[in-house]
């Protein structure tokens, strides 16, 4: 099992989950974390952290398109251990249907 961060992420990025991560398995895009897969170590520690409840173990069902997204993009974009201000966005953007398809972005952020 691992976590894996879902589309509640897309344009909130709030990272108060980086801040807890006793492994720094996350990783930053421009509007999105993801959780290096092969990293994680399972505890679980950033799913409460989560103000928009984005985390989620790889075990709930649906999420295989997520572990696919999240093991893809951990690969090329820089690690982030470091919390910062979530989005602008982040509370509008909080529980809206469809980011996937109309927000994502796959380009990098700017990690620590």
């Amino acid at each position: 099992m691992t976590y894996v961060v879902t589309d509640n992420c897309i344009r909130c990025k709030y990272l108060d989950c980086v801040e807890v991560c006793p492994v720094d398995c996350f990783y930053e895009g421009e509007n999105f974390l993801v959780i290096h897969p092969d990293e994680c170590i399972d505890c679980g520690v950033c799913e409460p952290e989560c103000p928009a409840e984005a985390i989620k173990p790889d075990t709930e069902p649906g999420l295989e398109k997520w572990l696919k997204i999240n093991t893809e993009y951990a690969s090329i974009w820089p690690n982030v251990t470091v919390k910062r201000d979530a989005m602008p966005e982040a509370k509008e953007m909080d529980g809206v249907e469809g980011k996937f398809e109309q927000f994502f972005s796959p380009n990098p952020g700017t990690g620590d």
